[in-house]
């Protein structure tokens, strides 16, 4: 949809029935074109940032009251200021805002009483990130005109999910709602958190395809690959200590001493590895413009998904499979934590129309699901929004 500020601020005035004009943030959701499920194993993906974003309407209220409302939810909640340093989590929408909240007072930041006013674009479940996009936006708005460095912001948005909502995931989806740059996907090294910008070709374009379904084995399903992936590290350190994460393991060393792995932590470790490996491979590929092989990876990546790290579903194999049957689709994969969301798809530009025409209709006479398509156009990281 089109944001219309006006349209945010009479959400805003509206909902805390205030005349206040606050000042409006957005940042942007991501889709990960590759590198599945290895940035909390510090290794490398490369997302883009999206057009569709979490936007954040902010102004103060003078109650020493923080006071959050979704519109999206039609759902609200207000904690005292003071109460902020000690909040604990209450398993709902807001955790998300207030695990920001703590963060910032954790950092000094102090936070006076605020109205935040929430309205997001990104489809929650479908793997492109609408938590991040949230904890970013409502970042910023709470800073204000005060400002953090890039990186840091990033690292607030990841604390808050890890330390407060309970969520065990790696740096990248706040990274790239903050590094996001327009025409670009961003190669994040996971250990090093540094980053560079990679051009994708012109000749193709990205589309995701929301499956409209997310199985609730996700989240403790995502929590146990985190746990087999330590399993695999423990496993190799007893071959060679110097191994701290799968990102330390090369596919050479790991093929030869592969056996010393329990059966189900060496099937993680293998994706993990060889994942790491494709994202090379396809940065490398994107900037020579070599639109088959970086389909030929996507590939791969989604088989080792499917396979190895056994995070797929039914419905998004199919998704997968079918696109790879239409003309002018040079790859289709997986994207987000698994079981359900979204698959990513490079699509020879011009292409668009039939591929959506012809997979939607597929998908539809399977399932009896009418799944949404997104034109995945790299965009800007967070900020103050202006139209």
């Amino acid at each position: 949809m089109a944001v219309i500020p006006a349209q945010i601020v009479n959400g805003f005035q509206a909902a805390f029935n205030t005349s206040a004009l606050p000042a409006i943030y957005r940042a942007p959701g991501r889709v990960n074109l590759i590198g599945e499920h290895t940035d909390y194993n510090l290794g490398f993906v490369l997302p883009i940032a999206l057009e569709l974003s979490c936007y954040a309407a902010v102004a103060e209220n003078g109650r020493e009251e923080l006071r959050i409302f979704s519109q999206d939810l039609q759902s609200g909640f207000s904690v005292p200021v003071s109460q902020i340093p000690g909040i604990k989590p209450t398993g709902e929408w807001h955790d998300y805002v207030l695990g920001i909240a703590r963060e910032l007072v954790r950092l000094e930041i102090p936070l006076t009483g605020i109205d935040l006013f929430v309205r997001s674009e990104v489809p929650v479940g479908s793997g492109l990130s609408s938590s991040a996009s949230l904890e970013i936006s409502s970042a910023c708005a709470l800073l204000g005109e005060r400002t953090l460095k890039p990186l840091e912001l990033a690292l607030v948005g990841q604390r808050a999910e890890t330390q407060f909502v309970g969520v065990p995931t790696g740096i990248m989806d706040q990274y790239a709602s903050v590094f996001g740059r327009e025409n670009a996907a961003i190669k994040i090294d996971c250990r090093s958190l540094q980053h560079e910008y990679v051009s994708l070709p012109k000749g193709v374009s990205v589309l995701a395809v929301n499956s409209m379904v997310k199985h609730e084995l996700g989240s403790s399903a995502y929590r146990e690959r985190v746990e087999e992936c330590r399993a695999a590290v423990k496993a190799l350190q007893l071959t060679d200590s110097s191994i701290q994460s799968l990102r330390d393991a090369t596919l050479d060393f790991f093929t030869r001493v592969q056996e010393t792995v329990p059966p189900v932590p060496r099937q993680r470790a293998r994706h993990v590895i060889t994942e790491n490996e494709r994202v090379v491979e396809f940065a490398q590929a994107a900037q020579a413009g070599d639109m088959e092989s970086m389909g030929r990876l996507f590939v791969a990546s989604h088989r080792s998904m499917q396979y190895d790290y056994e995070i797929s579903c039914e419905e998004i194999d199919f998704l997968v499979d079918s696109a790879l049957k239409i003309p002018g689709v040079y790859g289709a994969r997986m994207t987000g934590g698994g079981f359900g969301g979204c698959t990513v798809n490079l699509v020879q530009a011009g292409k668009e129309e039939e591929f959506t025409r012809e997979l939607s209709n597929a998908y539809h006479d399977k399932y009896g699901i009418t799944a949404t398509f997104y034109d995945c156009k790299p965009a800007n990281g967070a900020g103050r929004f202006s139209s």
